[in-house]
């Protein structure tokens, strides 16, 4: 075999070492199998009472322009092709903007529930459940650069590499489900600006990353083994695996990541169990899907009618955290067609997914969260004539709506000023909305610590206050 292997002398030094070699690896396999017996994820006491025990977080991709949806400035209708009057700031100074120009929202507005609310006049389904969500216009982002504004909402860090909302939700809370991850993302056909890292457990351990499915056919592919493999035949293979990989683990106990990979394979094992009838959606009854807009004819809706129905599944399934993306926000131009469009899309899977979830008792435990990385701006930067003009990116002033998980309902917190270019009212950097989505969860995010790189970290980076107007009493 070699003197590597078994060396020809033996000291007494190496005697010991190679024992507590030997030793460590079977505590090691001993540890992993209770861990994966009681579950990483296992349900985790909560700093505060909690409102809500699990979230959806849908993320519109792009930007969405808060004065052409939830947000209206008729001011603009008088000022519209006269010019802008701000100072530029550094960034835009290093741009080429041209002239700018204020342009007025082509769309129309009506106003919906209790409180007349005002919205875009093509929401036809979600005019009907306004009176279930809180729209809050007082909110400031930090960048107006898509990647880093996403990595910022996402994970509270700009730059990316820290871990994610979802996983901080995960590894504060753990899951209801040791059979499914503690935090799921369903994309798009393309993944946004910045990528996986919009969902990375970042410095956290690698079991508290999200989960992503696929937009497109079978969610997780390989969800059933092999013809021929049985159950009791991947779980010899898995405690072979688990006995050579702790052993390695002993040997190199730098390697943090291997736990974490030893933990997943033990999740992909369960999952096979749970997870297909989870995804499968053709159990819904056939009028719930047409809610959705699932099977309707409209290739979009459809796809965001599944997603918005998997999540629904998702949470009632147990899972902690999912988050929902739709694509498609930035409109530089056109914005009659481009936001046209995506309202059109967004309108009846929203909707149905608040409806549902309000149907089958979820809605008061369940936190949805709708958000873009930023707003727009009330003037674009080069004039055209038509219909043609858009809209710049703005990250003065958006609108973010919550509903469900102790929000209030059918409210309208913070205002921006009449041509929607700041928030000028219970105004919040996203930092605080952090601390509030945490909150609600029953987590408090200066307890929610991770000791890295030599100090203690947490989402809001050096904390945040918490925005109570939102919250229901």
């Amino acid at each position: 075999m070699g003197d590597r292997l078994v060396p020809a002398a033996l000291n007494r030094r190496d005697f010991l070492f190679g024992s507590g070699m030997g030793l460590g690896a079977v505590a090691l396999s001993s540890l992993l199998a209770e861990e994966a017996q009681a579950g990483v994820l296992s349900p985790r006491p909560q700093h505060i009472p909690a409102k809500a025990k699990r979230c959806i977080f849908l993320l519109m991709e792009g930007g969405p322009s808060h004065i052409d949806t939830f947000d209206p400035k008729p001011k603009l209708a008088d000022l519209h092709m006269t010019r802008f009057q701000k100072e530029r700031n550094k960034f835009e100074a290093n741009m080429n903007t041209g002239e700018r120009y204020y342009v007025r929202s082509p769309f129309t507005f009506q106003r919906a529930g209790k409180m007349g609310i005002e919205i875009n006049s093509l929401f036809r389904e979600f005019s009907g459940v306004v009176d279930d969500v809180c729209f809050y216009r007082g909110l400031k982002a930090e960048s107006v650069n898509h990647p880093t504004a996403l990595y910022h909402l996402n994970t509270g860090n700009q730059f990316g590499g820290d871990p994610a909302v979802g996983a901080w939700s995960a590894y504060g809370l753990g899951t209801e489900n040791q059979n499914l991850p503690a935090f799921v993302v369903l994309p798009d056909v393309a993944y946004p600006q910045g990528g996986s890292a919009n969902w990375s457990n970042g410095y956290l351990p690698a079991h508290y990353q999200g989960t992503p499915l696929r937009p497109e056919g079978t969610p997780i592919l390989d969800m059933r083994p092999p013809a021929g493999v049985t159950t009791e035949r991947q779980r010899a293979n898995l405690d072979l695996l688990s006995k050579l990989n702790a052993i390695h683990k002993a040997q190199h106990p730098e390697h943090e990541e291997l736990a974490a990979r030893l933990e997943s394979y033990e999740l992909a094992f369960r999952m096979q169990a749970e997870m297909p009838g989870v995804v499968d959606l053709s159990k819904e009854p056939a009028k719930t899907l047409e809610m959705y807009g699932i099977g309707g004819g409209e290739k979009d809706v459809d796809a965001l009618g599944r997603r918005c129905l998997l999540a629904r599944r998702l949470v009632q399934a147990g899972v902690r955290f999912v988050q929902v993306i739709a694509m498609g926000w930035d409109s530089h131009d056109y914005i009659e067609k481009a936001h046209g469009t995506r309202i059109q899309v967004m309108d009846r899977p929203v909707a149905a997914l608040l409806k549902d979830l309000k149907r089958t008792g979820l809605l008061d435990e369940t936190l949805v969260v709708w958000a873009g990385e930023f707003g727009r701006s009330p003037d674009n930067g080069i004039r055209r004539g038509g219909q043609a003009w858009g809209r710049d990116h703005n990250a003065n002033a958006m609108t973010v709506w919550l509903a469900g998980g102790g929000v209030k309902a059918g409210h309208i917190i913070g205002a921006t000023d009449e041509t929607g270019g700041a928030a000028v009212e219970a105004v919040h950097p996203l930092k605080d909305l952090h601390v509030t989505l945490l909150h609600l969860l029953g987590l408090d995010d200066n307890k929610l610590r991770y000791l890295h790189a030599g100090r203690e970290k947490q989402l809001s980076q050096t904390g945040g206050a918490l925005i109570r107007e939102l919250l229901r009493a």
